[in-house]
């Protein structure tokens, strides 16, 4: 094997490791949700494949000829490839969210493929050792190869193919690849072999498009999907991953379907006179339900929209009619960065409902940020946030406390069997520095059937007292949240 077709067999083997483990995030985000978990999991499934890959190539490289197992790892590793998304489509409902059912997902549908593709750096290395003379350049020119094939799998990956490519084509592709360098460095084997492989590569590949899945579309953080409401026609459902996350009337945009977007309208109707058009910053997109309400009730309002996931928006387009929202400027890219690029007290009503999974993105619920929301804010201004967290409520609890302590006063709406044990669920802090009127705001809550449900600025620091402020230095979202 000469020097520069072993570069390319490790360069290749080392990008389709990364590949697999950067895709098989987002694959697994519908089953586990996409937590730092399941980040965990990937990470930790991958290093652990890498490091028995390397054992077992290096012995089995030393016991058989080193071009053989080379070439038998890239099969395999092209094969695992094809059946990574079909293993995650058949297992992830069975194994259902958690860290445990994470680790599991992504260990049964990853492993095999990681570790077979492990194997071919330390089988070609000793394909290339004809003695200790040189070695020490073959060993390090082959570990940088395959190093750089993993930045490129990475970048390529993370920057470029997801934005251009559904998760299908991708591994569609890596895998093509790694089985026609499997032909290419085991061309001697025997044709019955290299027929089998083929047969078997065609019915992965038939399964990778044909095991069904839950996405309409999947997007570059989503696998995202919409779904009709079967009891209300005109109505549709925008789920991301496994999470039911807008609920839009498009014959009628006044319709508010979850008792947190309830909310919303509630504290927004209570802090301003009726009908008055806001300029508002939302602070995700989804289905663009709160543009779509401040449009129809205060004509004239103008929504600034930063919604991080292209694929999203695209989805609101085709399905949800979003181009037909008045005065909505929609700004894809990271809420954190793009709330920056936006004037001093250039906005009325501030409407945080970002998640990632079912918490708050740890960048976005922290004391800095929160800053930043004040900045964007006018005098008298309104935050309103959306919480989801469960019993304990740790999460809920800090984020109040860090909103708190930069606002001059602060409500929490949450019903009282979610404060109970076992309770928990979507809650809203409501922010200024000028209350609202929370008489108003109590009463519209009882007559929508959720009396009892206004925490005061009193009684929602005294819920806060214990809790942590969050940062930018420490931020737990994901583990506060569990």
């Amino acid at each position: 094997m000469n020097a520069r077709f072993a570069r390319i067999v490790v360069l290749v083997s080392g990008a389709a490791i990364l590949v697999v483990e950067t895709l098989a995030t987002r694959l697994v985000a519908p089953y586990v949700g996409l937590t730092l978990e399941s980040t965990t999991a990937v990470i930790g499934v991958a290093l652990a494949g890498i490091a028995a890959g390397a054992t077992l190539g290096g012995r089995w490289a030393d016991v058989f000829a080193p071009r053989r197992v080379a070439a038998g790892a890239l099969a395999v590793g092209g094969l695992g490839v094809l059946a990574v998304r079909p293993l995650v489509r058949l297992l992830g409902p069975v194994l259902g969210p958690g860290p445990l059912a994470a680790v599991l997902l992504v260990a049964a549908s990853t492993l095999v493929s990681v570790t077979a593709l492990a194997m071919v750096t330390p089988a070609v290395t000793r394909a290339r050792l004809s003695g200790l003379e040189g070695s020490g350049a073959v060993i390090g020119g082959l570990s940088a190869a395959g190093t750089i094939g993993s930045l490129a799998g990475t970048f390529l990956t993370g920057f470029v193919l997801v934005s251009f490519f559904p998760v299908t084509v991708i591994l569609l592709v890596t895998a093509a690849a790694c089985l026609a360098l499997a032909v290419a460095v085991g061309i001697d084997e025997r044709r019955a072999v290299v027929a089998r492989g083929a047969v078997t590569a065609l019915v992965l590949g038939v399964a990778v498009v044909a095991v069904p899945g839950p996405c309409d579309a999947d997007t570059v953080y989503y696998c995202a999907r919409v779904d009709v409401d079967p009891e209300r026609t005109s109505a549709k459902v925008l789920v991301l991953d496994d999470l039911r996350h807008s609920y839009v009337d498009l014959a009628d945009p006044t319709h508010l379907e979850f008792a947190y977007v309830q909310r919303f309208a509630d504290a927004v109707d209570a802090a301003f006179p009726a009908g008055e058009p806001l300029r508002a910053v939302h602070v995700g997109g989804g289905g663009f339900t709160m543009p779509r309400w401040l449009a129809a009730t205060r004509p004239g309002s103008a929504s600034t929209v930063l919604e991080v996931d292209a694929g999203v928006v695209d989805l609101g387009r085709r399905e949800l009619g979003v181009d037909q929202i008045p005065g909505v400027d929609i700004r894809i890219g990271d809420a954190r960065t793009e709330l920056a690029q936006l004037p001093d007290g250039s906005a009325d009503l501030v409407v945080g409902d970002a998640f990632g999974a079912r918490s708050v993105p740890w960048h976005l619920a922290t004391r800095e940020f929160t800053d930043e929301v004040r900045r964007v804010l006018r005098p008298g201004g309104l935050y309103v946030l959306n919480v989801i967290d469960r019993d304990p409520l740790a999460l809920l609890a800090a984020e109040a406390a860090t909103v708190a302590e930069r606002f001059v006063t602060v409500a929490l709406l949450i019903r009282p069997d979610q404060l109970a044990p076992g309770g928990g669920g979507n809650a809203v802090l409501v922010a200024s520095d000028t209350a609202p009127d929370l008489a108003e705001l109590a009463a519209a809550a009882a007559a929508r059937g959720e009396p009892g449900s206004v925490l005061d600025d009193a009684a929602t620091r005294e819920f806060a007292r214990d809790a942590p402020t969050l940062t930018d230095d420490h931020a737990p979202v994901d583990q506060l949240h569990s």
